[in-house]
């Protein structure tokens, strides 16, 4: 019995946000505990759209891991790297760049999102190659499952087309075992997937075990990877109202705000446009602060914002006073994110040493992976 590979992460782009916690970091801390997981800082992806701002990577990586930390991420558990760090990674993406056309890359949907996003009028060959780059992160370490957003899932449809193609150019033959080329597997997650609520705090229908030792089967060197999608709320409205919160549109609560920094961002809170008076009966379902009130409250709280709910409706409660309860179960929540976060801040080396075993790790796993590939594309010449 071998615990099925997860690989996801983070640009490090700037500080991470409740965004960020409701769409990916709850459930990587759930996952950790029964998956065998590698959570990637992918640095030369930042490259595709700000290639310029290399001078902010270090820092960015450094308040990543902090922000990892802080929400329960354990080194011991999961193993955290970074990508420039592993240039078999690099190489990989070479290879596979060979197995997929211009056209194909031109129709994933989230490119022409990411370049509006980014004001770019002509992708980089970088940007255009992006989930190339990704399949090659995904694929260095055989990952089975890798947990997405809805709207990243095209790009691993892409990853599990090249490792495809890759099986179907570059059969090996026989089973081989995991002692002759490293650890692989071909086993695939059922294709119905999610997790649960927050709240119920289990995982759902993906079993984290598989059948049989970690091995290259079925003439086959990768394993087609599955999306997990997250089933519960997988993004969280922006503090503007905007159908997403984002770094880039400034509308976010970072995890690491301090107390002060998120009373103004929760006081300033788009709420219910129609609602021009408090005695006026106001929307709960689409006011991102009762969605947060929803995601973030716990047990304790559910009275207090189904009363909170009920009154708004019938324009019995102003925003103020909702806006001033969210602070209180924002601040419950995030304070022992703050400690957590504190107590490493103080600890530099201990960063460093997290990100230098998890990358050495991954680049053992990675040179076993590449030496496959290029043993069954007989690219070994001496």
């Amino acid at each position: 019995m071998y615990k099925k590979r997860i690989l996801t992460g983070d640009r490090p782009t700037g500080r991470l946000h409740l965004g960020h916690y409701v769409g990916s970091l709850k459930n990587r801390v759930k996952l950790q505990e029964e998956y065998d997981c590698y959570f990637i800082i992918a640095d030369l992806h930042t490259l595709t759209t700000q290639p310029e701002k290399t001078d902010e990577l270090k820092e960015n990586i450094h308040q990543l891991v902090l922000d990892y930390l802080s929400v329960g991420i354990d080194p011991t558990k999961a193993t955290i790297f970074v990508q420039s760090q592993v240039p078999q990674i690099s190489e990989l993406a070479i290879i596979f760049g060979n197995l997929v056309s211009v056209p194909r890359l031109e129709r994933v949907p989230t490119l022409k999102d990411v370049m509006r996003d980014a004001n770019i009028k002509i992708p980089s060959f970088g940007l255009l190659g992006y989930p190339v780059l990704q399949a090659a992160d995904i694929l260095s370490v055989r990952a089975d499952l890798v947990p997405v957003g809805r709207d990243q899932a095209s790009h691993i449809e892409v990853t599990r087309e090249i490792a495809r193609e890759f099986n179907r150019l570059y059969p090996i033959g026989a089973l081989r075992s995991s002692r002759q080329f490293g650890e692989s597997s071909n086993t695939s997650a059922p294709a119905e997937l999610g997790v649960r609520s927050r709240r119920r705090g289990t995982l759902g229908k993906i079993s984290p075990h598989a059948e049989a030792p970690r091995a290259s089967t079925d003439g086959a060197v990768f394993p087609i990877p599955e999306a997990l999608i997250p089933g519960d709320l997988g993004t969280l409205p922006g503090t503007d109202g905007k159908a997403k919160m984002s770094k880039s549109a400034g509308n976010v609560i970072n995890l690491s705000d301090d107390s002060e920094t998120v009373k103004k961002k929760v006081m300033g809170m788009y709420t219910d446009p129609k609602r021009i008076h408090g005695d006026e009966a106001g929307d709960t379902q689409s006011n991102p602060v009762f969605v947060y009130l929803r995601v973030f409250g716990s047990e304790n709280h559910e009275s207090r914002i189904k009363e909170f709910e009920n009154k708004y409706k019938k324009g019995a409660v102003g925003d103020v006073e909702v806006k001033e309860f969210l602070f209180e179960v924002l601040e419950e929540f995030l304070q022992p994110l703050r400690i957590l976060r504190r107590k490493y801040e103080g600890q530099p080396e201990l960063i460093e040493k997290i990100l230098k075993e998890g990358t050495q790790k991954t680049t053992k796993e990675a040179q076993k992976t590449l030496n496959e590939v290029k043993g069954v594309m007989k690219l070994i010449y001496f």
